[in-house]
């Protein structure tokens, strides 16, 4: 490898890891700051639960978007736009006077870290092959994984510190820094046999689809479920999904290729992804939200961020052991044993008490970590090795859509469930902390049917894996965050 060549992959590994560290730990950070940003910003929790699942709405409409606009016009072009993005919605949610200044911010967000996401992974997988390819894969997987899991313990920090605009301060300080390293050492690259077409009509539809449907889901408890409001946004939520397939059979490159869709072993893998990634999406934010309120447990934002670590770490400690169980056993078996763990974790927490200590919720969160675990590295391997080779890109495309949906569809759930229970139970009297600890218990009722239904489709969705090599575990690591275009580990 001649002295350029190995400063181009050194450069697009290091902006690439670096950009996916910020945008997860961002990503997973914000949950953590919400009661702190409500206080500074006398807002209500339920607009502000907007910057969670605005910014997943908009990456589940934008992430395979994202990819098609670096295939077309540029990849270097469209990390480069994602990162000028991120800056610019960094500061103005640093700088923002009102909650709804923060939430436009977190929309934009969504589209850029897609657009950092996606590219990333692209530069990746053109300036690199072979070996060298699975090695800068899992580096860039682990980082995403290790921001995740840092997310809620830095922005923990950053609060106590700095109030809660230093964590956005400091990323757009780091994603600013990456825009002349990647512009200095990061080489174009474009697909030249792609169609130049955008499917724009397509991605309007995706956000036509779940924009409604979380809006319905967030305010149905106040409209009235059979309200006007509420079933006019179910409406538009069915007439855009019965239009997405009539309008991808006509264009010339779909968002979504139809002909998976007619793959069974794939649809129910990627249910599975988008069922893990929900929970743990959902989970993250109610016990942000219970953690720290002054009724239950009063944690700091940092305690909070330290009480949500064990979760995390638990959910990446677990990945790399999955593969020789999946070669094993099946991957059948382990993905049903997952989501079985995670179905039983959100019952006990189904029972939550006013009087439980955070030890009592720690071995059921455990629970659900393992669970999410084992369930999610084979679901994810499947999705890829269950299609043709020139299908992985796409079907990795799909089920990281899927994570998005997941979790903008079950955070708009659960944080209305939690909202309106335990407002109901406070209106009849009940003591503040008795009626949020049934909000919170409701809440995980409805997060062990969503895991529950998980169980059928790992039925679904198996095969047996490959003995496992070193890149096996690690590519299973980077799972955890999201799906990637390569296929190893299951035969």
């Amino acid at each position: 490898m001649t002295t350029t060549s190995t400063v181009r992959t050194a450069g697009v590994l290091g902006t690439a890891c670096v950009s996916t560290f910020v945008v997860n730990a961002n990503t997973s950070a914000v949950s953590i700051l919400l009661p702190s940003i409500s206080a500074d910003l006398d807002a209500s929790l339920a607009v502000l639960q907007w910057a969670v699942t605005g910014y997943l709405l908009v990456g589940a409409a934008t992430i395979v978007t994202s990819g098609a606009l670096g295939d077309v016009f540029g990849r270097r072009r469209i990390f480069l736009l994602g990162l000028a993005l991120f800056v610019v919605s960094c500061v103005l949610i640093a700088l923002a006077p009102g909650a709804w200044m923060v939430v436009v911010g977190r929309v934009i967000q969504g589209a850029a870290g897609a657009a950092i996401l996606a590219s990333g992974l692209s530069l990746l997988s053109v300036v690199t092959e072979g070996p060298a390819q699975m090695r800068s894969v899992a580096y860039w997987g682990a980082a995403a994984a290790a921001g995740a899991a840092a997310g809620p313990v830095l922005g923990g920090v950053l609060n106590e510190a700095t109030g809660w605009a230093g964590l956005f301060w400091i990323d757009a300080a780091v994603a600013a820094v990456c825009i002349p390293w990647a512009m200095r050492t990061v080489p174009e690259s474009r697909d030249p046999n792609r169609p130049r077409s955008i499917d724009v009509a397509g991605t309007v539809l995706v956000a036509c689809v779940l924009a409604p449907f979380v809006f319905a889901m967030t305010k149905g408890s106040d409209w009235g479920w059979l309200s006007v409001p509420t079933l006019v946004c179910l409406i538009i939520t069915v007439l855009a999904a019965v239009a997405f397939p009539v309008v991808e059979r006509r264009v010339t490159a779909p968002l979504v290729d139809l002909r998976l869709l007619r793959n069974p072993v794939l649809v129910s893998a990627t249910l599975a992804i988008l069922i893990g990634a929900g929970a743990i999406a959902g989970l993250s934010f109610i016990i942000s939200l219970y953690f720290q309120d002054p009724a239950t447990f009063g944690m700091s934002s940092l305690e909070a961020g330290l009480a949500c670590l064990p979760v995390a770490a638990m959910v990446i400690l677990v990945a790399p052991v999955v593969t020789p169980l999946a070669h094993k056993f099946g991957s059948r078996p382990v993905i049903v044993a997952g989501f079985a763990l995670m179905t039983a974790g959100f019952a006990v927490l189904a029972v939550v008490q006013a009087s439980w200590s955070y030890w009592a919720f720690l071995p059921a969160l455990l629970g659900v970590a393992i669970g999410l675990g084992l369930s999610n590295g084979p679901a994810s391997a499947i999705s890829t090795s269950a299609v043709p080779d020139d299908q992985v890109g796409a079907a990795s495309g799909v089920s990281n859509m899927a994570r998005y949906v997941g979790g903008a569809v079950l955070t708009a759930v659960v944080a209305g469930i939690y909202a309106s229970v335990s407002a109901t139970r406070t209106a009849t009297g009940d003591a503040p902390a008795a009626a949020l600890a049934d909000g919170f218990g409701r809440s995980s009722l409805a997060m062990a049917i969503f895991s529950g239904s998980g169980i059928l489709l790992g039925l679904l969705a198996g095969h047996r894996a490959r003995r496992a090599a070193a890149a096996d575990r690690a590519l299973a690591a980077a799972s955890v965050a999201h799906t990637v275009p390569v296929r190893v580990t299951v035969a």
